[in-house]
């Protein structure tokens, strides 16, 4: 097996774990974050009811944006936003098995200087 494929195993299997414990509810859902080597992308999830309440993606941002902290940070303001909308104030964070460092740090802190507490 290739070192990115067990790097993949690996972070598929935190996943798994983690989420079997976190589900998210109107009231609450669960803020879950994707990282690929192209784009980011956050979407706030209402396990309950199985649906998919706001999303953001790096790509909404056309050009003026690349894959970075940066673009990381646009996109945690943008999903912020959108749940300020609906009436959401709190979340469940779920970094999807990534290390909560680097990008999935930034969409991270900006969603929290936006006013969502997690």
């Amino acid at each position: 097996m290739l070192k990115a494929e067990t790097r993949k195993i690996r972070r598929l299997g935190r996943s798994r774990r983690v989420r079997a414990k976190l589900t998210g509810t109107a009231l609450r859902p669960r803020l879950s974050v994707f990282r690929s080597l192209r784009y980011i992308s956050a979407q706030a999830i209402d396990d309950v009811s199985g649906r998919t309440m706001a999303q953001a993606h790096l790509a909404e941002f056309e050009k003026k944006t690349h894959h970075n902290v940066a673009g990381a940070a646009l996109v945690g303001q943008a999903i912020a936003e959108r749940l300020m909308k609906l009436g959401v104030t709190e979340v469940i964070f779920d970094r999807s098995g990534y290390m909560y460092h680097g990008k999935v740090k930034a969409l991270a802190e900006a969603a929290r200087v936006q006013g969502l507490k997690f």
